[in-house]
């Protein structure tokens, strides 16, 4: 079978959403020897991907009837959430644990990932934003309750924007924050603009409605889990867009 770095699920779906998963799969892809030098166990990791989010990415475009786009390879390989400049593109050391396969990566293996692997899923999306005026962004990614050590991560889900563009994030997190059972960070556990980033470069600056959502990784490690949380944002996300929407 032909490796293709991005996967797209429902290319013909009618919803203005667009359901995009930057850190969908763990895959080292075959040019590469299907390795990075790392343990299967470190493979595993939030590190190598976003835990879970391709299951909740698949549920939402299902259930609101809009195309998903996955990448098809790790984070660690190049990550395709990030602007081409930036130093974090490549990663030699991640969380404790050191990259071997990307130990020596130089500027010419560095172009090389770029064209094999990053440009190709970020046209990929360019491509399906495209296909209608009124696309609405949502970027689905997990995060783990704890990195580098530091306190337990309290929320369960968080909500990430721009300062100056929360059109759809907003009506989200004030429906989220209804919900008695849940804490919700806005803008955590991290910042919700990064300059270059896939919603900075296919949604804020073409105008597009858009939100980033991040559920903690342990809640959506197992399929019931990730069926559960796209059951429940899928009509949160529509009611959202309706009220961004008037």
């Amino acid at each position: 079978m032909t490796y293709s770095p991005f996967e797209i699920i429902g290319e013909d779906r009618q919803s203005p959403f667009l359901i995009t998963c930057d850190h969908a799969s763990n895959l080292v892809p075959p040019d590469l020897g299907g390795t990075l030098g790392l343990p299967t166990s470190d493979m595993a990791r939030h590190i190598a991907y976003d835990v879970g989010a391709a299951g909740v990415a698949r549920t939402l475009g299902e259930l609101l009837d809009a195309p998903v786009v996955l990448s098809n390879f790790s984070r660690l390989v190049i990550d395709p959430n990030r602007g081409e400049d930036d130093p974090t593109l490549i990663m030699k050391l991640y969380d404790g644990s050191v990259v071997p396969g990307n130990r020596h990566v130089d500027a010419a293996e560095r172009a090389r990932r770029l064209d094999a692997y990053w440009r190709p899923y970020d046209a990929a999306l360019g491509r399906m934003c495209a296909r209608r005026d009124d696309v609405a962004i949502v970027a689905v990614h997990s995060f783990t309750p704890q990195l580098h050590g530091r306190p337990l991560r309290p929320w369960h889900i968080g909500v990430l924007h721009a300062a100056w563009d929360a059109r759809l994030s907003d009506p989200l997190i004030d429906l989220l924050e209804a919900q008695a059972d849940l804490v919700v960070g806005r803008n955590q556990p991290y910042p919700g603009h990064l300059p270059g980033d896939a919603i900075d470069r296919h949604a804020l600056r073409p105008g597009r409605h858009n939100t980033l959502i991040e559920v903690r990784n342990d809640l959506i490690e197992e399929d019931a889990g990730q069926r559960h949380w796209g059951n429940r944002l899928a009509p949160l996300l529509a009611e959202a867009l309706a009220r961004a929407q008037t």
